[in-house]
């Protein structure tokens, strides 16, 4: 008798298209809506608008994250550099060129029947819960309205420190808080490459990343091709691992050409990036919040034993930490670190000096040395991320 076949193993699903989810967030860059002299792609900017209506009929709801306000300010005032010379230049170049990209959205869009909403938004906007939960609740109201919300940060008041940086980030920040199902960053590459092509013939496109590691990272370099914008490739990889913390898909698409939304939707090439959940974390959720932080208070450091059974969705024990980073109160987000770098991050349940103090401790002697009852966990499995 001949042996026995083994079955042949099912392929692995299709990667789902970001660009055609129920909810979806569309970030544009800036060298896609301005040209090289700092003017406005007026065609092209009507192609998305024409897109968005044929979505929006479609039933598909859209939120748009545009940046574009400093390079169009920059040329109206004559600014070197486009605008990004000095801290002072950016902020006076975004309070005139906000007004020009937010009247341009409106005429597009106006012209297919479609109404507008403009929201600026600062990091706070979305680090601190109640303000989260607000601009959440504006989203979802003007999307039930069928209004069309046009998102950029506020770069007139926002500064080093209180600033999102890039608006790839930004882009996966609103997905959290509008409850989206998928992100499309649309830019002036096709999407995460092999190498340069500008250096690298054989280069090629990275078609599907099920996981980013740090073999993917590693082909990521930073900086903008255009040098218009802030981000660059490391910047969305940043925001591809926020939308796949809460189970959201993301993809890194070519918009240069007219009708992006309608390419990306039928198919055209893209990076797309599988998030780490098979379903999506509740809108609103707690998680949802700690995974988008981009500011966290202290450092958790733990070894393999509880980097396991945090993956088993366990809380965090005491026992398995090795180090205690940072100054920090109970309720405060921090990150934590395994023996090989960041894994999650999580709402702690005590205070650094506490956690210092039973750290590698088990439960049964922590009392003793708090000098009060022990909680159950150091981070609790309903307040614990992976990234």
């Amino acid at each position: 008798m001949s042996p026995a076949r083994k079955p042949k193993a099912a392929p692995a699903p299709a990667p789902l298209l970001p660009a055609t989810t129920p909810r979806l967030v569309l970030k544009i860059g800036s060298s896609l809506l301005v040209d090289a002299d700092g003017k406005l792609r007026e065609d092209w900017l009507a192609s998305v608008a024409e897109d968005v209506a044929a979505a929006r009929a479609k039933g598909q709801q859209i939120v748009i994250v545009s940046s574009g306000s400093i390079a169009l300010g920059a040329r109206r005032l004559g600014l070197k550099k486009g605008g990004r010379a000095s801290l002072e230049d950016a902020q006076a170049a975004a309070a005139v060129g906000q007004v020009a990209l937010a009247a341009a959205w409106s005429r597009v869009l106006e012209a297919q029947g479609l109404k507008v909403a403009q929201i600026l938004l600062t990091l706070d906007d979305l680090e601190l819960r109640r303000r989260f939960l607000n601009a959440s609740a504006t989203i979802d109201r003007l999307l039930a309205l069928g209004v069309v919300p046009v998102l950029n940060e506020n770069d007139t008041v926002a500064t080093g420190e209180i600033r999102f940086g890039d608006n790839d980030r930004l882009a996966a920040r609103t997905a959290h808080a509008a409850g989206a199902d998928g992100v499309l960053l649309l830019s002036d590459v096709a999407g995460l490459m092999t190498g340069n092509p500008k250096t690298d013939p054989k280069a090629r496109l990275i078609r599907h990343v099920p996981a980013i590691n740090a073999e993917i990272e590693a082909m990521a370099s930073g900086g903008s091709g255009s040098g218009m914008g802030t981000g660059g490739m490391a910047a969305k990889l940043v925001a591809a691992r926020m939308a796949s913390a809460v189970g959201i898909n993301l993809a890194i698409a070519d918009g240069r050409a007219p009708h992006p939304l309608a390419r990306h939707q039928s198919g055209e090439p893209c990076t797309i990036f599988s998030p780490r959940r098979s379903k999506k974390v509740k809108a609103l959720g707690r998680k949802v919040w700690i995974a988008g932080r981009q500011r966290v208070n202290g450092r958790i450091i733990i070894d393999e034993g509880a980097v396991a059974a945090i993956r088993r969705s366990k809380s965090l024990l005491a026992a398995g930490v090795t180090a205690v980073e940072g100054k920090f109160a109970r309720g405060d987000v921090v990150a934590v670190h395994g023996p090989e770098g960041p894994i999650g991050r999580g709402v702690i349940g005590y205070d650094a000096t506490d956690a210092r103090a039973i750290m590698g401790k088990r439960n049964d002697e922590q009392s003793e040395i708090l000098g009060y009852a022990a909680r159950a966990a150091l981070i609790h499995s309903d307040h614990l991320v992976l990234l």
